[in-house]
């Protein structure tokens, strides 16, 4: 009986306060409340180095942002696109008005978004250029030579969706008009990281990583990965392996940094059966591993990035869920 009048209370009282008297609400008006000022993760930077306040991001999924006053405010530069995805971005700094964007984003989770080539401003970001590589799909590095500015390289990652040869490293020499593939290993691998020596323009190096992803699942590694490096432009490549130090087996993802202040060392994240990262202090020749604990980061097809200190060559920066740092080189 208790049961059955407790019942009974609880379906009146559901009953009267699904009562509501429109009257009351006559006088509220419909009103905006954002905007939300939204984009999505943030997946590329770069600062004017002369102006340290102006600075653009780039949005997974919400285009270009800028900045005039050092990150406070910030409005979008790249609405009027065929696309939203962003991947890169590379500011020419004996020219802050020339800008570099790659579209569609490089870290192939399942909510990666695909782009449609490489866009470059002549205005600092009032109007853009369609310059090509459409069929990359995802590009995620972009080097301006800091000599001949004329000439800038793109590492495509490219779609982790299905198999394509538009991906790897590419090179302009004509600011753009057209472009040379200069290292491509095979249609599941694409250009996971690419920097360059700060004392030797034509010296690269390049993390080439095999990874594919379908709906049900997500493959990264295989035969095609591997840490290449060229001292020549992207004329010759050297495939870095075990016998440099390196581990053995099919590699995923490597994330690459050269210090600024003495670029003889260089560090690798490496994806491999036990993730690590590695030092060199010869320019890449050869490496050895300093340490293999969770520290290093995790999620190598999300993450997977490191800075080095500009100043000091033994403090470096891991990004991932935190930000990780080390002082005494890894």
């Amino acid at each position: 009986m208790k049961r059955s009048t407790f019942l009974v209370l609880c379906i009146t009282s559901l009953l009267s306060a699904q009562q509501l008297d429109l009257e009351k609400l006559k006088g509220l008006k419909p009103r905006a409340i954002g905007p939300a000022g939204m984009s999505g993760r943030i997946t590329a930077i770069d600062v004017v180095n002369s102006q340290p306040d102006i600075m653009y991001v780039g949005a997974a999924s919400g285009g270009v942002w800028k900045s005039e006053s050092g990150g406070i405010d910030w409005k979008p530069v790249f609405e009027k696109e065929g696309t939203a995805s962003i991947g890169a971005i590379a500011i020419q700094q004996n020219n802050p008005d020339v800008i570099w964007v790659g579209t569609g984003e490089g870290n192939p989770r399942n909510s990666l978004n695909s782009g449609n080539g490489i866009y470059k401003s002549l205005d600092g970001g009032k109007t853009w250029q369609l310059m090509g590589l459409e069929k990359t799909h995802n590009i995620h590095r972009i080097i301006i030579d800091r000599d001949h500015p004329n000439t800038v390289y793109v590492g495509a990652i490219g779609s982790p969706w299905g198999d394509h040869t538009e991906r790897g490293v590419f090179k302009t020499t004509d600011g753009g008009k057209s472009w040379q593939k200069i290292l491509y290993v095979n249609e599941r691998t694409g250009t996971g990281d690419l920097v360059v020596d700060p004392s030797n323009p034509n010296k690269l190096i390049a993390g080439m990583w095999e990874h594919s992803r379908k709906p049900w699942t997500f493959t990264s590694g295989g035969p095609g990965s591997g840490l290449y490096i060229t001292y020549d432009g992207g004329e010759h490549w050297t495939k870095k392996t075990h016998k440099d130090g390196l581990p053995e087996g099919d590699l995923g993802r490597i994330g690459l940094a050269i210090a600024p202040s003495e670029p003889n060392i260089v560090y690798a994240l490496v994806e491999a059966k036990k993730n690590a990262l590695y030092r060199s202090e010869d320019g890449g020749s050869t490496w050895q591993k300093v340490n293999d604990t969770d520290e290093i980061g995790g999620r190598p097809f999300y993450f997977w990035d490191i800075f080095v200190d500009p100043k000091n060559e033994n403090r470096i920066y891991s990004l991932f869920t935190y930000v990780n740092v080390s002082e005494d080189g890894g």
